[in-house]
């Protein structure tokens, strides 16, 4: 019986030219995208020269650090400091000076977190050593994000926080739900069927969002996306289902595997503190999407509820070197991209499809900052790769390289695609890619509708090995999206 315990230079930034024409716009740019034209900005780029002299001074200078673009601090307490805190007094008159060190387009933004009561923002320049200021007069006791409001330049490292009043600090949640990419049980070896014991633990978790955002997710075995979940044709798969007795909800399983009513469904409605159980003969090879199916479905799935179930062929599958596991996601909510403290969930925008965050494996820079997937030049790759969804269909691709092969749909007994760029994955769908790595980098996993980007998702391959420059041979230039 088995049992289921359930930056280089940085990246994309002006790889579209799309994207660096829209990003001259004079419009002030915050939460990494524009702001809508009717938003009011109480302070022009610049800030406000009536104000007089500054009470307060600092100086940052963009520059590259661990193949991110950040700001760095430029003398006093915050000197040689990457996005340094920058502290000041509730009505105190600051001053920033930006310096231009790699000569990418940048400007400085600062936005209040919530009620955006006021935006102070730099001259956007482009030129190494061009220089600009903004001067403008703190507001309320707070943390307040300041960040490159030129699009992706927030998402890949230029953030740090203003910091108003001596309790300006907010708490921070460091509780992670990021399900790692190497978290999932190898290949089978069997060749007879055998019953199976499945454990799943429905978990409500509030949980880190994004940087100096949180969230309350709710999940299976209190990680996004759920338990990678392995067994083989002819299996007998019985599964238990526990929801937490400190759940608010009732919460359920539905596997796309399962040939019977509501893939489960029907037979796990469980109330908090409650436990059901079913069995299932898994009769099609494939991989599938499983998520909880209680009322509102897309309520449960887009806070987390959703994983992979793979039913191996009997022959199992082609051996590679190593496998990964990664499903993309939408999140809801009230409070806007990048907006600091605890989120909660919008209906509203759920129903009309307006997501303010896409991810992978649950939360912003889940795959990139925290545990990026590792792997060998030489080295074949598979991924396992589904959406959660609830709503949006992915059109996955991996920046510089090609599908040797693609399982399109998740129908492992089909003859797979070879040779392709870009694939779709519709939410409740799932493919199965694998690729040889012919040459080192970072190699960027994105949807190819690449505004996503800009509201969180990407993940890295971090490739090390021998260069092989008959297949690439490159220098890297400044600035460059990779």
């Amino acid at each position: 019986m088995v049992h289921f315990k359930v930056f280089s230079k940085a990246w994309v930034v002006v790889m579209l030219l799309a994207l660096a024409v829209s990003a001259c716009t004079p419009s002030v740019k915050v939460a990494g995208g524009a702001v809508p034209a009717a938003q009011p900005v109480t302070h022009a780029r610049g800030g406000d020269p009536a104000l007089g002299e500054a009470q307060v001074n600092f100086t940052l200078k963009t520059t590259m650090a661990d193949g991110k673009m950040v700001f760095a601090g430029v003398g006093g307490e915050i000197d040689g400091q990457i996005n340094p805190d920058l502290r000041v007094q509730p009505g105190a008159v600051v001053e920033i000076t930006l310096v231009n060190e790699d000569g990418a387009l940048h400007d400085l933004t600062i936005e209040t977190a919530q009620d955006k009561a006021y935006v102070a923002a730099t001259e956007q320049i482009a030129g190494q050593g061009k220089q600009t200021k903004m001067k403008f007069k703190a507001g309320a006791a707070g943390t307040y994000a300041y960040f490159c409001s030129v699009p992706g330049h927030r998402q890949v490292g230029m953030e740090g926080r203003l910091l108003v009043g001596d309790a300006a600090e907010t708490e921070t949640v460091n509780t992670s739900i990021v399900r790692l990419p190497d978290d999932l049980p190898g290949p089978l070896n069997r060749t007879t069927p055998e019953k199976v014991r499945v454990d799943l633990e429905t978990v409500e978790v509030t949980a880190r969002l994004a940087d100096g955002a949180s969230y309350t997710f709710w999940t299976f075995n209190g990680k996004v996306p759920g338990p990678f979940i392995r067994v083989r044709v002819g299996d007998t798969v019985e599964v238990h289902l526990k929801n937490a007795a400190d759940s608010q909800m009732n919460h359920s399983v539905d596997f796309h595997a399962v040939t019977g009513p509501g893939g489960g469904a029907v037979a796990t409605q469980t109330e908090p503190g409650g436990a059901t159980s079913f069995t299932f003969k898994a009769i099609n090879p494939g991989l599938y999407v499983y998520h909880c199916a209680t009322p509102m479905v897309a309520h449960h799935i887009t806070n987390g509820m959703y994983g992979l179930i793979l039913v191996e062929p009997e022959e199992g599958l082609p051996a590679v070197d190593r496998e990964f596991y990664v499903m993309q996601g939408e999140l809801y909510t009230v409070e806007k991209l990048g907006s600091k403290g605890q989120h909660t969930f919008s209906v509203d925008k759920l129903l009309n499809e307006q997501p303010e965050y896409f991810t992978l494996n649950g939360a912003v820079g889940a795959l990139t900052a925290e545990h990026p997937l590792k792997a060998n030049v030489g080295e074949t790759v598979r991924i396992f790769f589904g959406v959660g969804g609830p709503n949006f269909t992915s059109s996955f691709h991996v920046i510089g390289e090609v599908f040797d092969r693609v399982y399109n749909e998740g129908a492992l007994t089909s003859e797979p695609l070879t040779n392709v760029q870009t694939t779709l994955v519709p939410p409740g769908g799932s493919t199965m890619v694998e690729f040889k790595l012919e040459v080192p980098g970072r190699f960027i996993l994105v949807d190819h509708a690449l505004s996503r980007l800009e509201r969180g998702l990407a993940g890295y391959l971090l490739v090390e090995g021998p260069e092989n420059k008959e297949v690439y041979d490159g220098k890297m230039s400044g600035g460059s999206g990779h």
